[in-house]
């Protein structure tokens, strides 16, 4: 699965999020900023970030994601 199509994912799940990809097929992270983390733990922010990813995550499309989360 390309970087790309994790981006657009998260940005679909996660409507006016900024999403900033980083790696590639083997180490894929993203830095994660949305207005909708606000007051949530960082365990709630990366869920619904997982979230945005779980059927790719699911069928083993996407093995592995760094996630690094800030709200705005």
């Amino acid at each position: 699965m390309e970087i790309e199509q994790v981006k657009q994912l998260i940005e679909a799940g996660l409507p006016g999020a900024l999403v900033e990809p980083d790696g590639d097929g083997c180490q894929m992270g993203v830095v994660v900023t949305y207005a909708g983390f606000a007051g949530k733990t960082l365990i709630q922010q990366h869920r619904m970030v997982m979230e945005t990813v779980k059927a790719q995550v699911a069928s083993e499309e996407l093995h592995a994601l760094s996630i690094k989360t800030k709200a705005e």
